[in-house]
C-alpha cells in the first residue's frame, strides 16, 4: 500500500455537524481498501475564489494508505459527493518527506544547543 495525502474542502454549512461528512469520507476510504493514518481538521477558512457559489469551506487533511486501484475509485466517488466542494489526492514523495524531516531536525537542533549554552 502506498501513502497519500488527501485534503478535502467540505461545504461550510456542514461545519456544525462535521462528523457526518468526515465519517462518510472515512467510509469511502476504507471501502476502497485503504486506511486513515492521521487526520487534521484545519477549520473553516475563506477561499481564494468562489467554489460552487461558496466563499468559505472547512479544510480537513488526511494521511492515508491505499492500494494501487483505490485512488481512481475514491476520485470517482468524491466527484459525485455533495458534501465536498473540492478535494486533492496526491501520492507522497518519500525522498522529499525525508529531506523535510531532516531539515526540521536541523532547525530544531541549533535552538536546543543555544538553550543549553545559556544554562
Amino acid at each position: 500500500m502506498k501513502e497519500y495525502e488527501l485534503t478535502v474542502l467540505i461545504h461550510p454549512d456542514l461545519e456544525v455537524d462535521i462528523e457526518t461528512p468526515l465519517n462518510k469520507i472515512r467510509g469511502i476510504i476504507t471501502s476502497a481498501g485503504g486506511e486513515v493514518v492521521s487526520e487534521d481538521n484545519w477549520g473553516k477558512k475563506k477561499l481564494a475564489y468562489r467554489i460552487k457559489k461558496e466563499d468559505f469551506a472547512v479544510y480537513v487533511y488526511f494521511d492515508i494508505k491505499l492500494p494501487a486501484d483505490a485512488p481512481l475509485k475514491i476520485s470517482k466517488t468524491f466527484n459525485i459527493t455533495d458534501e465536498l466542494l473540492r478535494y486533492l489526492l496526491v501520492k507522497v514523495d518519500e525522498k522529499n518527506r525525508k529531506i523535510l524531516e531532516e531539515a526540521k531536525l536541523k532547525a530544531v537542533s541549533p535552538d536546543k544547543a543555544d538553550a543549553e549554552e545559556e544554562e
